[in-house]
């Protein structure tokens, strides 16, 4: 019998979250002789009030689950707010039309306009496979000029593997690459049949063991906001903060502004940054 792929993932989630959590966290005796870490099956079915085999069948993939067995299932597991999301993500999948694999964002004149005038705060525009579709002078001072990649490889998730500068960029590179990955496995809810996103993933999993190991661990995060440590090799350390605005055109598209607090060395090292781009452009601009 073929299964569901997207049943699959959903079991696969099921499976990976249950492992985390330990009978004593849910108030179950461990016991002795435990082959398995976290939750066994039968656990995870006793606190959801379902048969174990009918959770074993929803989690090989052979059963759509409803929406309240859902929620037992999410509350047994101790679910946070984005992986709840992501379980009814990947249960409601096949109402979600997917991209063709021809389909490729594209920023606005009217937004790309609207991050040229952030000259003081660097900011990109992220679409749904982290496609990197638009950036500010800023932006591209504190990463890259992101137009001397070609459009297949402009995509934020890749470079952090692919580039050596980004991993010297980000003090906290292995948190800033899990983080990635944990938003693009969010966004794969919504898109299953992406070719150009399982592409991706096959790449970076052929090319990489910890993108694969990060990978199949099947974590999940929605972007938001937060805090990141950079070195940059022009202003030194950078302690910025980021935030995620949505597109109202396209909600698959975010733009990622960054900034600091004022009057701090971050602020000041920002602003002498902008400086210095402003310096590279009107040099290019002289030699041309």
């Amino acid at each position: 019998m073929n299964r569901n792929p997207h049943l699959n993932e959903l079991g696969e989630f099921l499976k990976a979250r249950r492992a985390e959590v330990s009978p004593s966290e849910v108030g179950l005796r461990a016991g002795q002789r435990r082959r398995v870490s976290g939750l066994r099956r039968e656990e995870v079915a006793l606190l959801a009030s379902i048969s174990t085999e009918y959770y074993t069948r929803i989690e090989q993939g052979r059963l759509q689950a409803s929406a309240a067995l859902l929620n037992e299932i999410a509350r047994s597991l101790r679910l946070n707010d984005d992986q709840r999301t992501y379980l009814f993500d990947l249960s409601a999948k096949e109402r979600v039309r997917p991209p063709a694999s021809g389909d490729r964002q594209r920023v606005d004149t009217q937004l790309q306009r609207m991050l040229d005038d952030l000259t003081a705060s660097p900011a990109f525009v992220i679409g749904r496979r982290t496609d990197i579709l638009g950036w500010n002078q800023l932006a591209a001072a504190l990463w890259a000029d992101f137009g001397r990649y070609p459009e297949q490889e402009r995509v934020f998730v890749r470079l952090l593997f692919t580039e050596p500068w980004m991993r010297e960029l980000y003090a906290d590179w292995e948190e800033v690459t899990r983080l990635a990955i944990a938003q693009l496995r969010m966004e794969s809810a919504r898109y299953p049949g992406d070719q150009r996103l399982t592409a991706l993933v096959e790449e970076l999993s052929t090319r990489d063991a910890q993108f694969r190991e990060w990978w199949t661990a099947h974590d999940v995060a929605m972007r938001g906001k937060g805090v990141k440590k950079l070195r940059h090799p022009v202003v030194g350390e950078l302690t910025l903060d980021w935030n995620t605005l949505t597109c109202g055109t396209d909600p698959d598209q975010h733009i990622i502004v960054w900034n600091a607090e004022p009057g701090s060395p971050s602020h000041d090292g920002l602003r002498l940054l902008a400086s210095w781009a402003a310096d590279q452009k009107r040099t290019a601009s002289d030699t041309v």
